[in-house]
């Protein structure tokens, strides 16, 4: 019995050698990824207000072109970057 319990120590300390904390990602994926939050964020801020205070008062201001066109490109914007920070391999290295 005494074999089996060394066998299990043993396989245990190699599987805790083997998961160290390291990160999914590079430092450049998470710079990418805060940029794009940062973007989206942006683009949502863009997006509200407007409104009016008053329900029976229509206001034509949510139709302007900041809530229409720019606020939803930078949305879209910064998905792209969140795309792109997860696709991005920051351990290639080019050959010089």
């Amino acid at each position: 019995m005494q074999p089996i319990t060394i066998t299990i120590v043993m396989g245990e300390k190699k599987r805790k050698e083997r998961a160290n904390n390291n990160f999914i990602f590079g430092k450049k994926n998470y710079t990418f990824m805060l940029i794009g939050l940062g973007i989206i964020a942006l683009g949502f801020i863009l997006m509200s207000g407007g409104g009016s205070d008053d329900p029976n008062v229509f206001n034509p201001e949510i139709f302007n072109w900041r809530r229409i066109h720019l606020a939803p490109t930078l949305v879209l914007i910064g998905f792209g970057f969140q795309v792109y920070a997860i696709l991005l391999n920051p351990d290639k290295r080019k050959n010089s």
